[in-house]
């Protein structure tokens, strides 16, 4: 089945306490696209980039059979542009640039071929330009993802509620799902968050987890500890790929089917963190990916004993 994404595809220069880097590829477009090529072949993208783009990495989403026809390139302009400092927790983090260039004045164009697209992930992006993207869909994917952040919170709340009544599925984080619903509870912010419009809720805690909400159901799944993390710019955009990739691969939208959905987008954000940018995800292979998989299987699978007394 087809999977279309619209998000950033930008620079970014990154510094943790392990090193830093100078400008390197990023956007949350990137992150999902690459994930979820690892299961879908069929894919879409839609997006901005300026002339100094390198034409490099748009052949390799093409090589990873990511159709770009929907990604502007504007000539004689600038890339979206981010810089940040991690703290030493690696939870939190300080913006140091925040260049918009293309960005700011995005206008997201579908073209005819993207038409009738079985699945769609809305990146971070503004929550009117996501809108903008189901409104002119032509039919309804049979299911919508979407991620934002506090900052669409802060500023454009009234917009950002107006298109959660669009989508089927919301991804966001812990802090951000607190804030959204003014609740600590996470299982009672679930439920304020589904009454806004989404069926389907994925709150993604960090080295903690993720947690996955339906009508009376919830999931858990745990994050795979790791020796080093390096750079967690990309994991949730990288979560988010996995899961939309996974789910648009099987075509299977059910409760159950959306738990290994997880555990797969689990997994891949596991071996982005390892690395600084999209490097080790442009460098595993699908073993790889089935073998961490089963370490997070393992990692949870155990035997009940009954205990009668």
């Amino acid at each position: 089945m087809s999977l279309l994404t619209v998000g950033s595809v930008a620079f970014d220069a990154i510094e943790t306490p392990f090193g830093k880097t100078d400008k390197i590829i990023g956007g949350a477009g990137t992150y999902i696209a690459l994930a979820s090529s690892f299961y879908n072949n069929k894919q879409f993208i839609v997006s901005v980039v300026g002339e100094d783009f390198p034409a490099e990495m748009l052949s390799e989403l093409e090589k990873r059979n990511v159709d770009i026809q929907g990604l502007q390139i504007k000539k004689g302009e600038k890339t979206f542009f981010w810089s940040g400092r991690y703290h030493n927790d690696m939870n939190s983090r300080d913006t140091l640039v925040t260049e918009l260039n293309v960005l700011e004045h995005f206008d997201p164009i579908i073209p005819d071929a993207y038409q009738g697209v079985d699945y769609l992930m809305l990146g971070n992006l503004s929550p009117q330009v996501q809108r903008s993207v189901i409104e002119r869909l032509e039919t309804r994917p049979k299911l919508i993802a979407m991620d934002t952040m506090n900052f669409w919170m802060d500023i454009a709340m009234e917009e950002l509620e107006k298109t959660m009544k669009l989508v089927d599925v919301l991804i966001i984080n812990d802090e951000e799902a607190r804030q959204l619903s003014k609740e600590y509870s996470l299982v009672k912010a679930s439920k304020v968050i589904r009454d806004m419009g989404p069926k389907y809720l994925i709150i993604k805690k960090g080295e903690h987890g993720a947690l996955l909400f339906h009508e009376n159901k919830m999931f858990f799944a745990p994050a795979l500890p790791l020796e080093e993390v390096f750079d967690p710019t990309g994991a949730g955009d990288t979560f988010a790929g996995g899961f939309m990739g996974y789910i648009a691969s099987t075509d299977d939208i059910s409760f159950e089917n959306m738990k290994r959905a997880i555990i797969n987008g689990s997994a891949l954000a596991s071996f982005c963190v390892e690395e600084f940018g999209t490097n080790r995800l442009m460098n595993i292979t699908y073993k790889d990916l089935e073998e961490r998989i089963e370490e997070f299987v393992n990692l949870t699978n155990f035997d009940m004993v009954q205990v009668i007394n």
